[in-house]
């Protein structure tokens, strides 16, 4: 089953070179053929009825469904490769490229990404917070970010952003999170999508349910932490 399935996704990738039913049809006629027939729609007669030809025998509706398959598939392919903003990036800082694995994951929704940054803003004030990625990868071109003309810093409309200097803090729920401030736990987000509770806490070893927090050096900031939450949407 697995070689039968291997061959015809083969078969389909080719069939889109080839302009039309008739160029299929000649592709399997050989010189041979031609020089004993002396005619080329016999020889492309014969080779749809499965008398002639190496390859698969398919019918011009069957040609036709397979083809327009393979090309869509490969159009979607091309789409969401295009869609993907770290996309052919070539990315040293390992933050960066970290965002770049989770790219993909964060934007059909099947991981949802915390970032924790604390680094200094343009006025030298030291800033941390938490961001939503998946909201911020919808909201915003974050190609800017990966080719290194912005830098990513927490903002106010953030899930949690604090500068130290002026003690101006703020917290936002997103699409994604809920935000709990007030917990004798500390700071909690709840993901809307399965209800688990993210505990960016540190000091504890697991942050939730479907979680992890990853603590990553970085050139470009003072500290980054990634917290991943996997996806578990109720039905």
């Amino acid at each position: 089953m697995d070689e039968d399935a291997a061959y015809s996704s083969v078969t389909d990738n080719t069939l889109t070179e080839f302009e039309s039913y008739e160029d299929f049809l000649d592709s399997q006629i050989t010189s041979t053929d031609l020089y004993y027939l002396e005619d080329e729609e016999l020889a492309r007669q014969l080779v749809e009825l499965g008398y002639r030809g190496s390859g698969e025998v398919l019918k011009r509706e069957e040609f036709a469904a397979r083809k327009q398959a393979a090309e869509a598939s490969r159009n979607a392919k091309r789409n969401q490769q295009k869609e993907l903003s770290s996309a052919g990036r070539c990315l040293k800082d390992p933050f960066l490229q970290a965002l770049a694995d989770r790219e993909e994951a964060n934007r059909s929704g099947r991981l949802t990404t915390i970032i924790f940054i604390r680094d200094k803003n343009a006025n030298g004030q030291e800033i941390s917070g938490y961001i939503d990625y998946a909201h911020r990868l919808r909201s915003e071109d974050f190609a800017a970010y990966f080719v290194g003309k912005r830098r990513l810093l927490p903002r106010m409309a953030d899930l949690s952003f604090y500068n130290w200097e002026t003690q101006i803090s703020t917290s936002q729920s997103s699409p994604t999170y809920q935000v709990i401030a007030e917990n004798a736990s500390g700071l909690l987000f709840k993901n809307k999508a399965d209800r688990k509770i993210l505990n960016v806490d540190p000091l504890l070893l697991n942050p939730g349910d479907n979680s992890t927090r990853t603590p990553l050096k970085s050139n470009l900031y003072k500290q980054v932490v990634l917290y991943d939450h996997v996806t578990r949407r109720k039905t």
